[in-house]
């Protein structure tokens, strides 16, 4: 099994604490209507000291707000290193993100992702780099919006079992280290992070030109691009992603 109890607690909680860093959600201390479902995951998380009470809202603590920091720049890299291995044609050794300025549109990249031919291997390497494959997982349903807060009645769907099912299931399914065999994943995961450096050298370029003489525009510093020049070592996994976000 690769989706615990333990996993399943963490990843509704930050769900919960994205909500009230970002003020999308207040939740009261005496919940009603579709918030009563989550009562007892904010029940742990107050008796852990991830939340207080203020007022009649639940509010985060400096500690909770630790931990969705943390979970934050774990978000970010997986954007930035992991999920360049989403699509790769392992017969060839091409990225599709190899070609990712050549799109206009995330209509026409999209097409061009949907080929057959590209497999998704971002399990395979947190398996190798020894990371959680469900957490990996968990972040690819936040970018695809899976976990949609504005819908009604998301709360239940929360706490019900089907998204956590189809993580386990894609665990489960996930092309794995040992059928890559472990040299040609050490050669697929140097060539994803030379590649990851690429394209954030490109998007610097870019940003750069766009906002030439235009000093509100935000831009990535080329700082970023060195954060990221320790994943050229196909075994190197950064230390926030070593401790749990949670102590339950």
């Amino acid at each position: 099994m690769f989706l615990t109890t333990d996993n399943k607690k963490t990843f509704k909680a930050i769900i919960l604490l994205n909500e009230m860093v970002n003020g999308t959600h207040q939740f009261q201390t005496v919940a009603n209507g579709d918030d009563s479902v989550l009562e007892p995951l904010f029940i742990e998380l107050m008796s852990k000291g991830y939340v207080q009470t203020s007022g009649m809202n639940y509010q985060v603590t400096a500690k909770g707000q630790e931990v969705f920091d943390t979970f934050m720049k774990r978000y970010t890299e997986y954007l930035k290193v992991y999920d360049i291995f989403s699509y790769v044609d392992l017969e060839k050794g091409e990225f599709a993100f190899a070609r990712y300025f050549d799109f206009d549109t995330d209509e026409a990249w999209a097409s061009f992702t949907n080929d057959e031919r590209f497999d998704d291997v971002r399990i395979a390497v947190a398996l190798f780099k020894k990371l959680d494959p469900a957490e990996i997982v968990f972040m690819s349903f936040i970018n695809e919006n899976r976990f949609d807060t504005a819908s009604a009645g998301w709360q239940m769907d929360l706490v019900s079992d089907n998204e956590w099912n189809e993580i386990e299931e894609i665990c489960k399914t996930a092309i794995k280290p040992e059928e890559v065999g472990e040299d040609a994943m050490v050669d697929m995961i140097g060539q994803g992070s030379d590649l990851m450096i690429k394209l954030l050298e490109e998007e610097v370029k870019q940003n750069q030109q766009n906002n030439n003489g235009n000093n509100g525009g935000e831009i990535v510093e080329e700082e970023t691009v060195e954060y990221y020049q320790p994943y050229y070592d196909p075994y190197y996994v950064s230390p926030i992603w070593l401790m749990p976000l949670f102590l339950w």
